[in-house]
């Protein structure tokens, strides 16, 4: 949704309209800059500038503001007589006003400053005998396509009432024909303004004493549209802002009762100089166990939250929003301009010690790739470099040893967290080595078996169904394995490309074998598809599922890089048992939070044990109704008397993960051992692997 979807009328009146409710709340939900020119700064302005301002604030926009300072006669003599700075009058007069407006008119405002993505200028005439030049009232709304809505209107600034002041606007909008032109010339006079190209005004910073009274203002926890639990909200009505204040939970706590062993995790973590990783089993609970850690650090000033997908950003924001007293998060994600410069204000209001009465965090959250960039890296040198108290969480940790995502791990983290349920980087010692220097060692360690045992997570059956190579499929499979072995006993040093290439393609007939897609209607009329996901090896493959699942009337969805946009909405309609399946190659694989799902087909899969235990983790959240969930496997065998043990063995590799804490084992076992005895293997070297 964006501007040019809302019903907006040509002009609004305070007598006829609701401008909060008809108005600046829809409006201003859609939009991502506001620039808003009110004249003077006065109490009646403020109560101007504020409606509205929560919707703006869920949505993510900025906001910039200029005034006029409402100077007394006295001001301007002092001033032209040199007997005070100008900056000083100004600051005395703004504060004046904020002192005659209540607290909660201020919140938002105060909040959005205290974030940096608020910016206030003030317009001041040259010539002081006629303080009244600036005095314009324009508005600009822009959303994320680049929509336009422009408004002019009038206040009656003669009034000090907050509840009797008259507005009336006119309004015009970049999508309405003719009104274009209208708007785009409104921008510009604003632009002008702001760029400080007005004649006969100058327009300057906001002075910082009355950006230190402002900030006294700020709640302890991000205003929103309507009441809800956290600590401090702004809701809006049609006539004033209703502050209530949640005294059930102290600053900077968590809004949850931890756990014993999150409990033991939180010690671990504190006793080892608030530095280490936490190797807790998926589905555990490491976002909540890692807020405890950062809650437990005093005078933090600046957490800094790395993901690796897009996908997880918002799930960190999401549980950071509802759990903790911190203010909003800045999502480090879209243009990076917006965030960045957002991010550069926060960082030197902390430089400057410009904060709000009450202490809390900054708060970044971003991906690896997108926090890595060289740009990230100069733009904290430019702003002062880190606070002294600033926390990097890793999520997904193993990720950080890869080259290419280490310019983010900066030495000046006074305090370093790592999560993941694998922390060791298979076949990549120096990495593995990297994350371990950097965050320090394992300080607590959670495995399935115990998460299973402490009911953290749920039961799981475990089923396995094997499909034969086709004769075709077989001999390409051991034509590359040939090919292979030839290049290894070469010793040649140079061909470790083609060996990795060629791997990959004898990989991709394991994964893309034909008879999956037949056996898979066998699955699915064993087990009928109840809030599943079913893993694919790459595009082609999910869209057969897709098409084959249609047709037999399962109501699924596509989950892959081609829904980026689309990947929220497609979680929360699965969640609400909208569908009844999700067909994912690889988005599912990293904490991506799902608990209602139950039942996972894997239909393809790496050798990579982190992704068995990751897919695994998906169905074995706990959730309202769920008493177990339903893992189902393919397992890949040659025709029978090929003799090509090896495909078997590295394929019961995965079984043996999977079985080992299956609530069904014998049961694995003396199905499998019926199957696999033609190739062999007896159920005495299956019960060895599973032990």
């Amino acid at each position: 949704m964006n501007l040019s979807d809302i019903y907006i009328q040509d002009h609004y009146r305070s007598d006829r309209h609701n401008l909060i409710q008809d108005f600046y709340v829809p409006c201003l939900s859609q939009t991502i800059l506001y620039s808003r020119a009110v004249g003077y700064f006065s109490s009646t302005s403020i109560v101007s500038i504020s409606q509205g301002l929560a919707a703006l604030i869920k949505a993510g926009g900025n906001m910039r503001l200029v005034a006029s300072p409402q100077l007394s006669r006295e001001d301007i003599k002092a001033i032209e007589k040199g007997l005070k700075q100008k900056e000083e009058v100004i600051s005395k007069a703004i504060i004046q006003e904020f002192e005659t407006v209540s607290q909660d008119r201020l919140t938002c405002l105060s909040w959005l400053l205290s974030q940096g993505i608020l910016d206030i200028k003030l317009a001041v005439a040259n010539n002081f005998e006629d303080p009244g030049l600036y005095h314009e009232k324009i508005g600009v709304l822009t959303d994320g396509n680049n929509n336009r809505l422009a408004f002019t209107g009038s206040i009656n600034e003669t009034k000090s009432g907050l509840i009797d002041n008259f507005e009336n606007i006119e309004i015009f909008c970049s999508w309405r024909g003719e009104e274009a032109k209208r708007v785009k010339r409104i921008n510009e006079d604003f632009e002008r303004l702001w760029l400080n190209k007005t004649p006969k005004a100058e327009v300057i910073s906001f002075p910082e004493a009355a950006a230190r009274k402002l900030l006294e203002y700020c709640p302890y926890a991000k205003p929103t549209v309507s009441v809800r639990k956290k600590s401090k909200l702004v809701a809006e009505d049609k006539t004033k802002y209703d502050v209530e204040e949640d005294k059930s939970r102290s600053l900077h706590s968590l809004d949850i009762t931890l756990r014993p062993y999150q409990e033991e995790a939180l010690v671990k973590f504190k006793s080892a100089n608030y530095k280490g990783i936490l190797a807790m089993a998926t589905g555990a609970g490491k976002t909540i166990t890692a807020l405890a850690c950062a809650s437990s650090i005093e005078d933090l000033d600046l957490i800094i939250v790395v993901v690796p997908i897009k996908d997880l950003v918002q799930q960190w924001m999401d549980e950071l929003d509802k759990l903790t007293d911190f203010y909003y998060p800045i999502p480090a994600v879209g243009k990076s301009e917006t965030w960045r410069n957002t991010l550069y204000k926060k960082l030197r209001l902390i430089h400057g010690n410009v904060q709000a009465v009450k202490r809390l965090p900054t708060v970044v959250v971003g991906t690896y790739s997108g926090l890595s960039r060289s740009t990230v890296a100069e733009l904290i040198e430019d702003a002062g470099g880190l606070p002294i108290k600033s926390l990097m969480i890793a999520d997904e940790v193993h990720t950080a040893g890869s080259s290419q995502y280490r310019r983010i791990l900066r030495d000046d983290f006074t305090y370093r967290l790592g999560l993941s349920a694998t922390p060791i980087r298979p076949h990549d010692e120096e990495g593995t080595e990297f994350v371990l220097d950097y965050f320090g060692d394992i300080v607590y360690e959670l495995s399935l078996e115990e998460a299973i045992g402490l009911k953290i997570l749920c039961e799981y059956e475990y089923y396995v169904y094997v499909v034969t190579l086709t004769d075709a499929e077989n001999e390409e499979y051991q034509r590359l394995t040939k090919k292979i072995a030839k290049l290894l006993r070469s010793g040649n040093d140079k061909v470790s490309g083609s060996i990795n290439r060629l791997t990959i393609e004898r990989s991709r007939i394991i994964k893309s074998a034909s008879e999956k897609i037949t056996v898979l209607g066998r699955i699915i009329q064993d087990h009928p598809l109840n809030r599943g996901m079913v893993y694919c090896a790459d595009i082609n493959q999910a869209d057969i599922v897709c098409h084959r699942l249609s047709q037999k009337g399962i109501n699924i969805s596509r989950f892959t890089s081609k829904e980026d946009k689309q990947r929220p909405q497609i979680l929360n309609n699965f969640s609400q048992g909208r569908f009844d399946a999700l067909v994912a190659v690889k988005c599912l694989d990293e904490g991506v939070n799902v608990p209602a799902a139950q039942e996972a087909i894997i239909l393809a899969s790496d050798t990579s044990e982190r992704q068995f235990i990751q897919r695994r983790g998906r169905i074995l959240r706990k959730a309202k109704g769920k008493e177990r969930a339903t893992l189902i496997d393919i397992l890949v065998v040659p025709p029978i008397g090929d003799g090509q043990l090896k495909l078997i063995t590295s394929e019961v590799k995965r079984i043996k993960h999977f079985a080992k804490t299956a609530s069904n084992k014998a049961s694995v076992i003396t199905k499998l051992g019926d199957e696999l005895s033609h190739y062999g293997i007896t159920y005495s070297d299956l019960i060895l692997l599973v032990k």
